[in-house]
């Protein structure tokens, strides 16, 4: 798919679902559409999940993958025009850096309890020492 702006993907991939639906009188799966935009499947997800959550279209997880179906296909008109679509390459530095954030979180709880334990072994040897000078 050569389009950038995400008004454009998003025509294309309802499209592509009512060209699918129509050669084989079934909701496509996500494989499927984005062979015929020839597009990776990671960025068809991406896309998709998008629309999924604009209620453009529903993503239906069944036994046979994952199923589209268009639900409101007159929302795409409020997409802006000129908003570039997020590549695949922004939307995994975006998680980096949520996983990134999430493991100093981790680290900091970490040193946090490692502290808490030499304290209390510091004071239950000072309690030792106590007990065996008396």
């Amino acid at each position: 798919m050569k389009a950038k702006d995400f008004y454009t993907q998003s025509h294309l991939l309802v499209a592509a679902i009512r060209i699918y639906e129509h050669g084989h009188s079934e909701p496509p799966p996500v494989d499927a559409v984005c062979k015929t935009l020839e597009i990776s499947l990671e960025q068809g997800h991406l896309i998709c999940k998008k629309l999924d959550e604009m209620e453009i279209i529903e993503m239906v997880k069944g036994p046979y993958g994952t199923r589209l179906f268009i639900r409101d296909h007159l929302k795409i008109e409020e997409i802006p025009k000129d908003e570039p679509g997020t590549s695949l390459q922004e939307e995994i530095e975006k998680f980096q850096s949520t996983k990134k954030d999430y493991k100093e979180k981790i680290e900091a709880f970490q040193a946090k309890k490692e502290e808490a334990r030499r304290d209390l072994f510091a004071r239950i040897e000072e309690k030792l020492k106590q007990a065996k000078g008396r």
